[in-house]
């Protein structure tokens, strides 16, 4: 210091570049090698100083002496960053002498630039300091700088300080209550990458992570090149599972020297998020753990890459963090104790241990979900568990209508116990709520800057109940929310035409597959980031009212309310290329003007008067508040027409114009005498048991099964693009005649089932139809088939709503109740368990048949000649139970005949070998036993038929038959009289 030097090389950076906000702001220069001395300097002045060793210094200092000036000299062993609290700057460097350390505390604003000058390993000497007793370290006593104090840097030093290696030491740490013990090491290496500068990570020799988030920022930037010395930095293993496994944490008694200037020129500064130094803010106030911190900086930088335009200046650490807080649970504020950080012979800090077993989750953009949806919905495909047990005994038109659709549920946490997950962590969705975009398109929209996905939403009732139903808020509208637990649905289409059973793995019978994809969730899993006004006002409506209030002077648009009471809701209905559909509702008061937009405030006096009924016709662009227009609930409509205030209060019929907005109320607004419940809606026991014509029910899916082969037509775009791709259908005056058809079979509490047949186009399709989900059908129409079993169709003005989400279907699902043939009837379950006898045989078939028209194959050739080259074996028996209480009659087939009958699989095969020379084989009854004769593969079915004895069955419940009128002979007198008919079973599984 204070001599004349030569500099070879350099470099130059001005003060724009650097960030710095000084008022007097100061460029940066930066020598690349050590300067060449031009005129020699005097020998440092230490004429009557007289330094101490180590040893003697802390004996100086000790309670028993209390010197006033002290000199010492020996080597720099920790060198602490530059510190600023309450305006004062202040760092600390420790002198060692082989095991014994003195600290000193450099305050003095004229020697504050020692710590540009000092490196560990450095032997020094400095004079003229000052015994100081640091309160905030337990009042133990230190050496403190004044404005005459000297240091002194010895080049020749007879101390030798091993230089850091760039190698990483064997990782060998155990692990305790899921924490582990990080290991101190030093290390040299270079700055490979910058990744994110406010929140203090970098990269190191490409595949090690750096981490000075818990040191205060430094006045120059780490750049790409810089080669650092870092001593005592703590080295931990995989403490994230988005950065790299090695990761070097520094605390605040690390030293860090720049070794060598990187040459690559300085980036303007452009950190990800304009605020991300609140990370490091947080880190300090909160303290929590080194890999939550970890999460929540890769998630910032996620969030603002596929979240926020490029253009927006929105800080989104703040959101981060609060996802942090979230997810982990929110870290009490932890004071740190910053001196015995650094001053601590036995150093413990933040960095000591970290979480190893804390799941963290994993954020997905939209775009990314869906790729990895669209992979994995067809790499899992297997084609044969799509079919029955007994798949291979169908004909080919069969096995082809069967793999026709077919759904794949994924859930987002791996460690639910239910179905099949989507990965190995969980998953985080971050988006917006919003309205579908395109007429055709009739659910809520998740979107990103990326994307957007169709959702199932189903909400909480705000009563006690808690019971889910169907969305209605509007105030989801707008909402940024995140998804932590939720499920994909994946249904895909096939277009096939595989000749047997056996060709299933053969693609090329393959000619056509979509797939669409969409997400399940419900209200329990949405946390709200940034919620809309609306959601403001409806969480909270008395504090954000009179926020409102205060900047009612602000708006001057002039809008028109109308407060409706919905009754009934159309479907969805296309004319001339234009979806419609129509609201029946009430009015519950005149139209009512508003000086600003009324929203979804407090109804008015005014608004409320004489009821009536009106009917909304939404069209166009209005036909997306489809999906949250539900019966029994209160909404306001609002339009900024004027000219709509005379019409809206006389006309029954209003039609909702471009630019109409509805507003959801909640019921206690309205007085007591306005309060009413939702349309009726029945049980699948009451639609069995009534009579009425057209009904709206709900009921659990527990099955699904289409009824046409949808890929048949070769104009269908197949519902691929149906559930919300972003492909447009084509127009109407195309010659579009597509259109699916399916059986759901739906349940109650009672057990009892009911089939729903209903016929859709793909504009009026609604996702969500899958097992396990419960289902509120609008409008349907009861009807009665031939054999008295009681069904439900569809018709124009039917419609469907998913009110509540079901999970996979359980691993180990509870056995069906054990019901007695006499009291099994028509109000009874559908599904149960028969323990009974087996009386007899009423008939057992055996056949081979063509795949191809289902004709009996005999050898290696169709009886009727269609020349196809494959065959399948197919068994049917019908035998009668009895339990004591009542007879029934049991339908067996497939591969449960075969348990029934007693026989192994190799006998099984055997007798399919030997049955495929004559083709078929038939037993009929004769009398109370079975036909028999000379055949001997007939007595051997007759032989393993009369070993069966008890069995244990759950079977399903069929349709009774007609009472039967029989004429019966006695002697010489006839009797007329009637028979009820069988009780009918369908055979599920052998116990």
């Amino acid at each position: 210091m204070g001599r004349l030097v030569f500099l070879p090389t350099w470099q130059f950076f001005p003060h724009d570049l650097v960030g710095q906000k000084d008022p007097k702001p100061r460029g940066r220069l930066e020598a690349d090698c050590w300067p060449v001395v031009l005129s020699p300097s005097p020998p440092p002045n230490m004429d009557g100083v007289r330094f101490k060793s180590v040893s003697t210094t802390l004996y100086m200092i000790s309670k028993k002496f209390r010197p006033t000036c002290i000199s010492v000299n020996g080597r720099v062993s920790f060198i602490s960053p530059m510190l600023c609290i309450s305006g004062l700057y202040f760092f600390f460097f420790a002198v060692s002498e082989e095991k014994q350390t003195v600290y000193v505390l450099v305050k003095d604003e004229s020697k504050l630039w020692w710590e540009k000058c000092l490196g560990v390993g450095d032997c020094v000497i400095t004079a003229h300091l000052e015994v100081f007793t640091l309160n905030p370290w337990g009042k133990k006593k230190v050496l403190c700088t004044n404005s005459d104090s000297k240091l002194h840097k010895l080049l020749n030093a007879w101390y030798l300080w091993p230089e850091p290696s760039s190698s990483l030491p064997d990782w060998s740490s155990d692990q305790t209550n899921g924490f582990r013990q990080s290991k101190i090491i030093d290390y040299q290496g270079f700055i490979t990458k910058v990744v994110n500068e406010g929140a203090g990570l970098f990269k190191m020799d490409g595949d090690r992570g750096l981490c000075l988030a818990h040191r205060p920022e430094t006045s120059r930037r780490l750049r790409v090149g810089d080669r650092l010395r870092i001593n005592h930095i703590h080295y931990l293993c995989r403490p994230s599972p988005d950065f790299p496994p090695i990761m070097l944490c520094a605390c605040l008694r690390t030293s860090i020297l720049v070794r060598k200037y990187g040459s690559s020129p300085l980036p303007v500064l452009d950190r990800k998020c304009p605020r991300d130094g609140l990370l490091r803010r947080s880190l300090v106030a909160k303290n929590p753990d080194i890999s939550r911190y970890l999460w929540t900086c890769h998630l910032a930088a996620r969030l603002q890459s596929s979240l926020v335009p490029e253009t927006s200046t929105q800080c989104v650490c703040l959101m981060s963090w609060e996802l942090m807080e979230m997810t982990f649970g929110e870290t009490p504020p932890n004071r740190r104790d910053i001196y015995a950080e650094m001053l601590d012979e036995s150093h413990s800090c933040p960095l000591t241990q970290f979480e190893v077993d804390s799941i963290h989750e994993e954020y997905l953009n939209l775009s990314e979900l869906r790729n990895a949806l669209d992979w994995n919905c067809w790499t899992t495909l297997n084609l044969r568990s799509l079919l029955a047990p007994a798949g291979y005994g169908q004909t080919s038109a069969q096995i082809n209508a069967a793999i026709s659709w077919s759904s794949r549920i994924l859930t987002s946490d791996p460690t639910c116990s239910r179905g099949d997950i989507l990965g190995e962590r969980p998953l985080l969705l971050v988006g917006v709520l919003e309205l579908p975009s395109s007429s055709t398109y009739h659910t809520l929209q998740l979107n990103d800057r990326t994307g957007s996905f169709a959702c199932v939403f189903t909400d909480t009732d705000e009563g006690e109940d808690g019971n889910q139903h169907a969305v209605f808020n509007t105030a989801w509208i707008g909402c940024l929310v995140s998804i932590r637990r939720f499920a994909t649905v994946a249904e895909r289409y096939i277009q096939s035409d595989f000749p047997s059973y056996q060709n299933l793995d053969e693609d090329k019978f393959v000619t056509s597959r979509k797939c669409s994809v969409y997400l399940q969730f419900s209200r329990e899993s949405v946390h709200i980031l940034s919620p809309s006004n609306d959601m403001k006002r409806h969480l909270c409506e008395k504090e954000a009212e009179s926020k409102e209030d205060k900047d009612k002077s602000s708006s001057t648009t002039t809008c028109v309310s109308m407060v409706l009471r919905v009754e009934r809701k159309d479907a969805m209905t296309w004319r001339e290329e234009e979806s419609s559909f129509t609201v029946k509702a009430t009015a519950v008061g005149p139209a009512a003007t508003w000086g600003r937009d009324p929203r979804n405030r407090p109804i008015r006096e005014d608004e409320i008067g004489k009821e009536r009924n009106v009917t909304l016709q939404c069209s166009g662009p209005s036909v997306r508040w489809f999906p949250l227009l539900q019966p029994g609930r209160l909404y306001r409509l609002v339009t900024t027409n004027e000219k709509d205030e005379f019409g809206w209060s006389r006309d029954v019929e209003v039609r909702v114009r471009h630019g109409c907005q509805f507003y959801t109320l909640k019921r206690r607004f309205l007085a007591g005498d306005l309060r009413t419940p939702g349309a009726a809606t029945f049980s699948v026991s009451q639609v069995l048991d009534c009579s009425a014509d057209m009904v709206t029910f709900q009921g659990l899916v527990t099955e699904r099964l289409n009824l046409n082969d949808t890929t048949k037509d070769p104009r269908n775009e197949i519902i691929g693009a149906l559930l919300h791709s972003h492909q447009q259908w084509p127009s109407r005056s195309a010659n579009w005649t597509f259109s699916v058809e399916l059986r759901l079979n739906v349940c109650d509490q009672s057990g009892r089932s009911l089939h729903i047949y209903m016929k859709l186009n793909p504009k009026s399709y609604q996702p969500g139809l899958l097992p396990g989900n419960t289902l509120l059908f609008s409008a349907f129409r009861r009807r009665i088939s031939r054999n008295g079993r009681v069904y439900c169709c569809n018709v124009a003005v039917s419609w469907v709503a998913v009110v509540r989400l079901g999970g996979q279907r359980p691993e180990n699902p509870e056995p069906a109740p054990i019901m007695q043939l006499a009291k099994w009837t028509e109000r009874s379950r559908t599904v149960g368990r028969v323990k009974g006898h087996l009386v007899r045989f009423l008939f057992m078939e055996l056949q081979w048949k063509c795949s191809t028209c289902g004709s009996v194959y005999t050898q290696s050739s169709c009886s009727s000649g269609c020349n196809s080259p494959t065959a399948f074996f197919d068994s049917i028996a019908k035998v009668v139970i009895e339990d004591g209480t009542g007879e029934a009659h049991v339908r067996v087939a497939g591969d449960l005949l075969r348990q029934l009958l007693g026989l192994s699989e190799h006998q099984w095969e055997g007798l399919q070998r030997v049955l495929k020379t004559r083709g078929w084989l038939q037993v009929y009854p004769k009398g109370q036993g079975q036909a028999c004769g000379d055949d001997d593969l007939l007595e051997f079915l007759m032989l393993c038929a009369r070993g069966v004895k008890s069995v244990v069955l759950t079977c399903s419940r069929e349709s009774w038959g007609k009472e039967e009128v029989k004429r019966l002979t006695c002697g010489k007198r006839d009797f007329t009289t009637r028979f009820a008919s069988s009780l009918k079973l369908n055979c599920l599984h052998i116990h």
